[in-house]
């Protein structure tokens, strides 16, 4: 008996606001991997203007498989290598428009392959940046009770150790280009919603940290901070336990949080509070 041919089509275009539905049941199949991408479709939708970049979608048989967020950042999301493929012929036809690209290992890592020959070479890559997860407060960790949230008031405050914090983890200000704007205005918006919190002594910031992504399934933690000055003192383990506590009470069921794979300290710490590693993400700096 001769099997009929099936005929298979695969397709990539710009989703469009109809297409909503059916890429937050892509982002939802993954919420903690996909935490950053969703929070930013929730509240804004699939409008390029308003989500600050457009959504890429991949079609397998008519139906909507994998996704790429194409603005600040170039994130593919729960991609398959046939996926990424479309996805780099994409990009390479538009052109680097972002700062860094930045998803989970696998494909992001074919992604910058196909990449690297015509946007090349990146400033930096960081080939396993290790995803941990934390769902319950941990038995024998006492919070450190200095730890609070930001208020709206305190931007002067807080905006200094943001810089610090950024300067050292991706090795440029974030006061370069544009003079601070956007970044300041990235800060503000987390402070405004609640999401911004530190342990503050004599004026100045000596722990910090934010939930920067977040939707009711899942949320991630940013932008962990000691002042130089005053590493040593095991603020970073009582610091991480306080917000690991407001995030499960006041934002999501799922804590997560991805770091670099040199950082054993961090690493260490996360440990310490409760985190676990579940998987691994990658990201390419230019």
């Amino acid at each position: 008996m001769v099997r009929p041919l099936v005929l298979t089509q695969t397709t990539t275009r710009v989703l469009e606001p109809g297409d909503l539905g059916a890429a937050l049941a892509v982002l939802e199949s993954d919420p903690v991997a996909n935490a950053f991408v969703a929070s930013r479709v929730q509240v804004a939708g699939l409008d390029p203007w308003r989500l600050g970049g457009e959504m890429w979608g991949w079609y397998a048989d008519g139906k909507l498989r994998s996704l790429c967020y194409s603005g600040a950042n170039l994130v593919p999301i729960c991609a398959t290598p046939e996926a990424v493929r479309a996805f780099a012929d994409r990009a390479r036809r538009t052109g680097r428009r972002c700062s860094s690209i930045v998803g989970p290992a696998e494909p992001t890592a074919l992604l910058w392959k196909l990449l690297e020959p015509h946007w090349g070479p990146a400033r930096d890559v960081r080939p396993h940046q290790p995803l941990m997860v934390a769902e319950r407060m941990p038995d024998d960790l006492a919070p450190d009770p200095y730890v609070r949230r930001i208020r709206k008031d305190e931007m002067d405050v807080i905006m200094p150790a943001c810089v610090a914090m950024f300067t050292e983890e991706v090795g440029v200000s974030p006061m370069a280009g544009d003079g601070g704007l956007l970044y300041q205005a990235r800060v503000a918006e987390l402070v405004g919603a609640g999401r911004s919190f530190a342990r503050v002594e004599d004026g100045k910031v000596v722990f910090k940290a934010e939930i920067g992504a977040a939707t009711s399934r899942a949320c991630q933690i940013q932008g962990v901070w000691v002042a130089p000055e005053h590493r040593g003192r095991g603020l970073s383990v009582t610091g991480m336990a306080a917000v690991l506590r407001y995030a499960l009470a006041d934002v999501a069921p799922v804590v997560s949080l991805y770091v670099n794979d040199f950082n054993t300290a961090a690493r260490a710490c996360y440990r310490r509070v409760g985190f676990r590693e579940t998987g691994a993400f990658m990201s390419v700096l230019f």
